[in-house]
């Protein structure tokens, strides 16, 4: 079986989708990763696992239909020479984009991975509300004709059916997320941590992320800047890469931030494990996730993490038993659960370890690869032995 893997970053996919990759390729199955161009390392490491590469031009941020309709008309060719017998999309423009040029170039099997709503879900300008409009009528029309729609968590589900997105007979499917590598997020030791569950050294926080308003940026920033008053020691990292567009925090606002003292932006990264490992807690605030990647990858390391009670992030955290859930948007409670762990550290390993437990249980990426190909009826390794 020849199977496409579209993207909108070949690093996302290389991160993200590797387990999956890795499962379709050892099946004996033809994978083709299709990505927008200029990530050579990540491209490589695709190919390491036995994958081809082919590019496609792609404004990952922009409203330009001249743009996106370029888009469309590059994918139909592409699908046309390839002539897949699976497109397996994710991500928002490869998803409506990649589902019509495959529709149109007639591929057997077309299936989508709504990875979070974004920018145009948010609707709380008149502008967002015009391209939430636009959104969902785009999304109609391209999950029409696919087989089946993957989400990540309940409340996606309801916004696409109370939108009318969704027909009453379509297939939709769930995921847990991209899931997470648990042998390469291996359990780490805390740095200044004690055998007695106390702290020798700053306890440090980390917020791994995109610089974009609805990872909860702004509100990280306010709750920084309130417990720094109280604990001068404390950290608050922020790691991630700049975003240009709509909903993205400018790096002179990050770098102000930096100047007041509230946070350390970090930079980017190929690999966040070091960072992560010299990390007590992760936190989240985000306004809306699908299932998120970085919380996940924390808790299959052993950190426990602070999210907003918000879809997708209340699907990873068990409140008092992995974290904590905050409400959205609400920089005071957002800085109380971060106090929390910082009067009492010793909850930092014991959740942490729950946070390992159910990364294990729920989201290791090896279940949830071979769910997602069985409910594809994809014929896995056993089935090709």
């Amino acid at each position: 079986m020849k199977i496409i893997v579209l993207g909108n970053q070949a690093k996302a996919m290389s991160n993200f989708w590797s387990v999956l990759i890795r499962h379709m390729r050892r099946a004996g199955h033809d994978v083709v990763c299709c990505a927008p161009p200029g990530d050579t390392d990540a491209e490589a490491a695709l190919a390491a696992q036995g994958a081809r590469v082919r590019h496609y031009s792609l404004d990952r941020k922009g409203l330009n239909p001249l743009s996106d309709l370029r888009t469309t008309l590059e994918l139909f060719k592409l699908f046309r020479d390839e002539k897949p017998d699976l497109l397996f999309a994710s991500t928002i423009k490869p998803v409506i984009y990649g589902c019509m040029a495959a529709r149109a170039a007639r591929v057997p099997h077309i299936y989508a991975t709504i990875t979070g709503l974004g920018y145009a879900f948010e609707a709380d300008s008149f502008f967002k509300k015009l391209v939430n409009r636009l959104g969902r009528l785009l999304y109609r029309a391209a999950l029409s004709g696919a087989e089946g729609v993957f989400f990540q968590n309940q409340d996606d589900i309801t916004v696409f059916r109370q939108s009318g997105i969704l027909g009453s007979s379509a297939r939709v499917l769930t995921a847990r997320g991209t899931g997470v590598d648990t042998k390469r997020f291996a359990p780490s030791p805390f740095a200044d941590y004690t055998d007695q569950g106390t702290l020798t050294g700053p306890p440090v926080f980390l917020l791994v992320a995109r610089l974009l308003e609805a990872k909860g940026l702004p509100e990280y920033a306010e709750a920084a800047h309130m417990l720094k008053g109280r604990y001068p020691d404390a950290r608050f990292q922020v790691l991630g890469p700049p975003e240009k567009g709509l909903g993205s925090v400018s790096l002179e606002q990050v770098q102000s931030w930096q100047q007041q003292g509230s946070i350390e932006y970090l930079g980017e990264t190929r690999d966040v494990r070091p960072y992560v490992a010299a990390a007590h807690v992760l936190v989240l605030p985000s306004w809306r996730e699908g299932t998120p990647t970085s919380i996940m990858e924390g808790m299959s390391m052993g950190r426990p993490a602070v999210v907003t009670d918000a879809p997708g992030c209340r699907e990873v955290v068990r409140p008092g038993v992995n974290g904590y859930l905050v409400p959205i948007r609400d920089p005071q409670a957002l800085a109380s659960a971060m106090e929390a762990f910082i009067t009492c550290p010793q909850d930092i390993a014991r959740m942490g370890q729950a946070g390992r437990e159910l990364a294990l249980s729920e989201f290791d990426a090896e279940k949830v690869a071979a769910r997602i190909l069985e409910d594809m009826h994809v014929p896995a390794i056993e089935d090709t032995l």
